[in-house]
């Protein structure tokens, strides 16, 4: 009788695809890169009291908004593409694609609302880091848009064709990359969520008068992304 030898993480990692080795290791980096600048921003800000002079920029909170809801959207690819349901899985990639477009839209006006406050690269010691660390996530969340555009074109050529339909759907390599994708978006809300919590943590979360605006904004947002992918 075979004894089944346990298989360490190394051995695991070889029998990887490329794609999966490359992606894994790239969150791998980035995290570590965001981790290090997270941390630079803590101690460079760490001693001054500014939480009463500042505030996080509205626009951010929208962000925020935007791409929680776009995770709701992605976690459902995979499961349409299980089921061969291309034409929602295109829908669900073009929602994607365009909140990924309007939370950097949204991140340049925080930009320019931290700009207003005073918040610089020639001010506090923390305004450059806020500005680099929100920098390197918008430019990895372009490398991400850039490979939804590939995914929709090839999503939109098996909704015309079903005999591209079918091969799209058996590929096993084709469901790894969807798979790819819906981890590395994960991930950048993720690092996302975790930016917006440490800038929360020594500025002031909203000004009074955006509470109210932001809570009807995300119970907006929840519920038109419910009806469309859950009600069905």
């Amino acid at each position: 009788m075979k004894r089944k030898i346990k298989e360490n993480w190394f051995q695991k990692l070889e029998k990887l695809h490329p794609y999966q080795t490359l992606v894994y290791l790239g969150m791998v980096g980035s995290g570590l890169i965001f981790l290090f600048l997270t941390l630079a921003y803590m101690y460079a800000i760490w001693g001054h009291n500014i939480n009463q002079a500042f505030h996080i920029p509205f626009s951010f909170w929208i962000s925020t908004g935007l791409i929680l809801s776009s995770s709701l959207v992605v976690e459902r690819m995979v499961k349409y593409y299980k089921k061969d349901k291309m034409k929602y899985l295109e829908v669900s990639l073009w929602v994607t694609f365009i909140l990924g477009i309007l939370f950097s839209f949204f991140q340049f006006l925080g930009w320019r609302a931290l700009a207003r406050m005073g918040l610089n690269f020639t001010g506090i010691p923390s305004g450059s880091y806020l500005y680099v660390l929100t920098g390197i996530h918008i430019f990895h969340l372009i490398g991400v848009l850039i490979y939804a555009i590939w995914l929709i074109v090839e999503v939109h050529k098996a909704v015309k064709d079903p005999v591209k339909d079918l091969i799209l759907f058996t590929n096993p390599f084709i469901k790894m990359k969807f798979k790819l994708f819906v981890t590395y978006w994960h991930f950048m809300d993720a690092v996302w969520m975790v930016l917006f919590l440490s800038f929360g943590l020594h500025f002031s979360f909203f000004s009074p008068k955006s509470m109210f605006i932001q809570i009807i904004f995300s119970n907006f947002i929840y519920h038109i992304l419910n009806q469309t992918f859950y009600g069905k």
